[in-house]
């Protein structure tokens, strides 16, 4: 009597099996349908995006100042049907925003923050507007980018019923000011699943790459005033102790690892020759691959600043300004992302603007790739590289698993912190290579909305390489955001 039901069942097999991959192929489809439909969308929304991503350019604020460049980028939001939170962990420019509900929650970071000292008019040539500042890191446009794939990403789950929450992290003051450490510490991202991030550059590629961990401090000397040629006797020059730490930090790069990076500044030293200064200060960056080593170098220099003030008979304090983990990159979501960037593909230079291109690379003394570099999409990395910066991106990606790339918004060759970054981020060059960014991390979001699978792993990957016994503490402690380190 049982005996019939056995081709039964299997014919059902059969028909479930077909039905699978049937769904396969249809989801498959699907996907890539959502994708070309965000392309076209995005394309067709390039000025708008322009105009935003200019008038940041324009206002170039420093890090905790960027009051109207966090409003537009809020209002622009809002304006899209997201909840903001503004003011997130006592920064006044910091802000969340929100759309969806549900897993998987994908957190896109957006910067817009400037460098000071860097004014440059959008021409081949060194010209300052006479600002104190200027987008030499392109942020104007990693927060344009960032803020076009949320809204996208909104539209293609709106449109299509995905679950899932999209959440913008508005993050000021990355140029040394550690917004997203605070962030990160005031648990704003513990219930996120995967983390989208980018950076201008001046070529295409996916970051499978780690990063340099940072401490920073500002050391300030106190000492006496006094004429310097009638009672100089009387005087104890804080000058003198900010020159001996450096002179001392400088005889200690002997000693510390070769691929580790201290550099510092004096920010004050003074007002006139005839006068023996009471109070000077110096602001120091100290960087290695392993955070701890950073840390220790640090020390040492700590130290070399308490020998300055001894032998200086001044007496010095310090804050400690920011503090970065190194990047933890991983590989599933690179590999992922590599599909994307590839689909989108590079820019691609009008006439005048491979003139304008010629004119920047003619102002290096160094050899640079070819122009048409920017066109292409470059591999992906087999092993994890070491990169040449910091980013607040670090202590991020040591608690979601993070993926990003850079885009070409700079002409080939052209190095960050720059007047010609400057240059190239205020015409259609820049504007370019935000687009790519926004592309590419839009179908990323489309990725991650439609395929659980693909954050399974990474997170199973971020669990494994992050290790059972890691404990996150922050490298600047528990102090405050740093509101002031600009002025």
């Amino acid at each position: 009597m049982r005996r019939p039901i056995l081709p039964a069942i299997g014919i059902f097999f059969l028909f479930f099996t077909s039905l699978s991959s049937v769904r396969a192929q249809i989801n498959a489809a699907t996907i890539d349908k959502y994708k070309n439909q965000a392309l076209n969308d995005l394309q067709s929304r390039r000025e708008q995006y322009k105009h935003i991503a200019l008038q940041i350019w324009g206002l170039a604020e420093l890090g905790y100042k960027e009051t109207q460049s966090s409003a537009l980028h809020q209002k622009t939001l809002t304006d899209n049907g997201f909840t903001v939170k503004a003011s997130v962990a006592d920064m006044p420019t910091a802000f969340v925003a929100t759309y969806g509900s549900g897993q998987p929650v994908i957190g896109i970071l957006a910067e817009f923050d400037a460098l000071p000292g860097l004014s440059q008019d959008s021409i081949p040539e060194k010209k300052p507007l006479g600002g104190v500042a200027g987008h030499a890191c392109g942020h104007h446009l990693f927060g344009t980018a960032s803020v076009a794939a949320a809204i996208e990403l909104k539209k293609i789950m709106e449109q299509y019923h995905l679950p899932g929450t999209i959440r913008l992290y508005g993050t000021p003051a990355e140029e040394g000011g550690a917004g997203k450490v605070y962030m990160v510490r005031a648990g704003l991202f513990k219930d996120v699943d995967v983390v989208i991030h980018w950076h201008p550059a001046s070529d295409n590629a996916v970051a499978y790459s780690t990063s340099l961990a940072l401490v920073s401090a500002k050391f300030r000397f106190h000492g006496l005033s006094a004429h310097a040629a009638a009672a100089p006797d009387k005087g104890r020059s804080a000058l003198d102790a900010v020159e001996s730490m450096d002179y001392m930090v400088n005889m200690m790069r002997e000693h510390i690892p070769s691929d580790a990076r201290v550099h510092y500044v004096i920010t004050q030293g003074g007002k006139a020759p005839n006068v023996v200064p009471d109070f000077a200060e110096s602001y120091y960056f100290v960087r290695h691959y392993d955070r701890d080593v950073a840390r220790q170098i640090f020390d040492r220099v700590v130290k070399a600043g308490q020998g300055a003030a001894l032998g200086t008979g001044t007496t010095m304090d310090y804050e400690i300004i920011d503090g970065d983990y190194d990047i933890l990159p991983n590989k599933v979501l690179s590999v992922a992302m590599q599909k994307d960037l590839e689909k989108v593909g590079g820019v691609t230079y009008t006439p005048g603007e491979t003139e304008f291109a010629k004119k920047i690379q003619a102002t290096f003394n160094y050899k640079v790739p070819p122009i048409e570099s920017v066109g292409k999409v470059a591999p992906l990395s087999a092993s994890v590289e070491k990169g040449p910066a910091s980013s607040d991106v670090g202590d991020v990606s040591w608690n979601v698993p993070t993926v990003g790339l850079g885009a070409a918004t700079w002409v080939a060759g052209t190095p960050p912190h720059s007047w010609q970054a400057v240059a190239c981020g205020g015409t259609e060059i820049g504007i370019k290579g935000m687009m790519v960014a926004a592309k590419t991390m839009t179908l990323m979001g489309i990725d991650l909305l439609t395929q659980p699978i693909l954050v399974r792993e990474a997170k199973e990957e971020f669990e494994k390489d992050r290790g059972l016994d890691f404990k996150y503490v922050p490298l600047l402690g528990d102090r405050q955001p740093p509101l002031d380190y600009r002025n």
